[in-house]
């Protein structure tokens, strides 16, 4: 079964935090040959949480709109929401 999303904006790089466009789901894309970790840290700065990439994989995160993202240049981020 193929799952359907709805972009809410333009792709990214992950390089410096950012809340992608105050995104709820994000979709991240590691476009490298190597690992990524992906950081979630609260507006505070505080970490939430860390998630491994591998090469080419993409993951869905769920965050509140003023959690941030770090990743590399080459994590590509991107809000987006689930169609039905």
């Amino acid at each position: 079964m193929s799952q359907t999303i709805r972009l809410l904006g333009s792709e990214a790089g992950l390089a410096s935090a950012s809340n992608v466009g105050h995104a709820k789901l994000v979709r991240v894309l590691n476009n490298t040959g190597a690992v990524q970790v992906i950081t979630q840290k609260n507006a505070g700065g505080t970490t939430l949480a860390t998630v491994t990439l591998a090469a080419a994989e993409v993951a869905y995160i769920a965050k509140a709109s003023t959690d941030t993202l770090t990743g590399a240049a080459t994590s590509l981020a991107v809000s987006v929401a689930y169609s039905n």
